[in-house]
């Protein structure tokens, strides 16, 4: 009989001694803790982005963000399996005075020397601190991902080639060529033109420099998928330029390789799937991004450390509207699998300049989100 009842509590031993250790967390700056020591100055840069007066400037998703989530592309991208390079491994920073002068990097100069600083303050590799950077940029975007964060990366680096960046007048065929040659699928260039939905160009028309790709370049929406898909009506700066295509709404920019993009038959199903699923954009971009990431990298090497990374806020809503003034008709679908979904319109608009400090400041719509 004492057997009997000792069974269960035997069991319940037996059970609770074979329960795997819990991991022992390391200890960082400021009382916060991470699954290994190595991650742990990822903690201190993020200091240095985050603060008042860090290069996010409090949070922020401006342009700084912008770009830093930019430069990641342009550092990734240049490798090749017939020209070489060394993909995310940072020679942008390493050897700028090479790949800074090739003419799809035009206007990456500035975030590479506000980043330059801070990284080697920091002592860690350009090539980790890039990929950490244009990961927290987003993610203080309203309804941004939670990008993968892998740091061990060799500061050691060669200069990319030439000729390796796709650029904004470039073919869609030309496009998708180079992004195959990296190893991305036509689905997946779409997903990572998303950042395009927290963007802005400087230099395709100077006269407007800072002028966004969409109406909403705070968040990381489908606003940019529906309006890039908008019958374009003119050109919001000092007239057609190289690289740029007519823009549907007053003070908003249009690239060229974007129109086409999302007009093509191998792209525009994709496309237009964003236009109702905010979430599916930010799961595929967060594929997207992670596989950019290893680009030229032995993953077995790099240590996990995505938890330093910021909870990006929610998304206001997780399907487009259509700009306050536009209709269905306005609409150039494009997918022929798929029928163009109906969408509500945004009921008004508020002045545009305030929020980005817009350097021509005529009436420029921005669209918000609730209707």
């Amino acid at each position: 009989m004492l057997s009997k009842a000792l069974a269960p509590i035997l069991a319940c031993v037996l059970a609770v001694s074979a329960a795997p250790p819990v991991a022992k967390r390391t200890s960082c700056s400021n009382g916060r803790t991470a699954s290994g020591s190595r991650c742990c100055v990822w903690y201190d840069v993020l200091d240095d982005f985050q603060g008042a007066g860090g290069l996010f400037q409090g949070g922020q998703c401006g342009e700084e963000a912008h770009e830093s989530l930019r430069l990641t592309f342009h550092d990734a991208i240049g490798i090749s399996s017939t020209l070489g390079g060394g993909g995310a491994d940072g020679s942008i920073m390493a050897h700028s005075d090479i790949e800074l002068a090739y003419g799809e990097n035009i206007g990456v100069d500035e975030i590479v020397e506000l980043q330059r600083p801070i990284a080697l303050r920091h002592n860690v590799s350009f090539g980790d601190f890039i990929q950490f950077a244009g990961a927290v940029g987003v993610s203080n975007c309203l309804g941004g991902p939670r990008l993968q964060f892998l740091a061990g990366r060799s500061n050691s680096s060669e200069a990319s080639p030439d000729g390796l960046v796709p650029g904004p007048g470039d073919s869609v065929d030309t496009i998708l060529a180079r992004m195959s040659d990296a190893g991305f699928s036509a689905d997946e260039v779409v997903a990572l033109l998303e950042s395009h939905s927290v963007a802005a160009q400087d230099h395709l028309d100077t006269t407007i420099a800072g002028s966004p790709l969409d109406s909403t370049p705070s968040a990381f929406d489908a606003q940019f998928f529906v309006e890039t898909l908008l019958n374009g009506t003119a050109y919001p700066g000092s007239g057609a330029n190289p690289g740029e295509a007519q823009s549907p709404l007053p003070g908003e920019f249009r690239i060229l390789s974007d129109s086409l993009i999302a007009r093509d038959s191998r792209t525009s199903c994709q496309w237009q799937s964003f236009v109702t699923d905010q979430a599916k954009m930010v799961s595929q971009f967060e594929n997207a991004m992670a596989k950019m990431a290893l680009l030229g990298q032995d993953a077995s090497t790099l240590i996990d450390c995505s938890e330093v990374i910021p909870l990006p806020k929610a998304a206001a809503a997780n399907v487009a509207k259509l700009p306050a003034g536009k209709t269905m008709a306005d609409i150039e679908a494009s997918c022929a699998e798929t029928p163009f979904p109906t969408l509500s319109a945004i009921a008004s608009a508020w002045p545009y300049c305030a929020e980005m400090q817009f350097l021509i400041c005529q009436p420029i719509p921005c669209y918000s989100q609730v209707p």
